[in-house]
């Protein structure tokens, strides 16, 4: 964010209020991103996420979860706890592999895309009949 919005908290809550469907569907790819490079407890997965635009609670990130285990993006295996019981630990799976790279290649696309106007919108000619 830039100072201006930083100095004003009403200005940071209008625009975070704006983006918040926009973080929510990213929300997959970040949690993606966090399994990928190791198996990943949920409460590590909500640790990973915290201080981040992408806090959420478990009440949203373990249906989350369940939906990409039925889909196969991600598996799971219980592992013994030495601080109470098992633990069930998150991996993604060949297919959910896939799916992160589809994911990330289309938020690059995206973000380029947005990145372009930047530079000045393209406006077609548009011819009048």
């Amino acid at each position: 964010m830039t100072e201006k919005t930083q100095e004003n908290p009403q200005n940071r809550d209008a625009v975070k209020d704006k983006f918040s469907p926009i973080r929510k569907g990213l929300l997959e790819l970040v949690v993606l991103k966090v399994i990928s490079s190791q198996k990943a407890y949920a409460a590590d997965i909500l640790q990973s996420l915290n201080d981040t635009e992408f806090t959420t609670q478990e009440g949203t990130l373990y249906p989350l979860l369940s939906r990409l285990r039925r889909e196969g993006a991600v598996e799971y295996e219980w592992v013994e706890s030495s601080s109470g019981p098992p633990r069930k630990y998150y991996r993604l799976t060949a297919k959910g592999k896939e799916q992160l790279s589809t994911l990330q290649e289309y938020w690059d696309w995206l973000a380029e895309t947005i990145q372009n106007f930047s530079k000045g919108p393209k406006i077609n000619n548009i011819k009048k009949t």
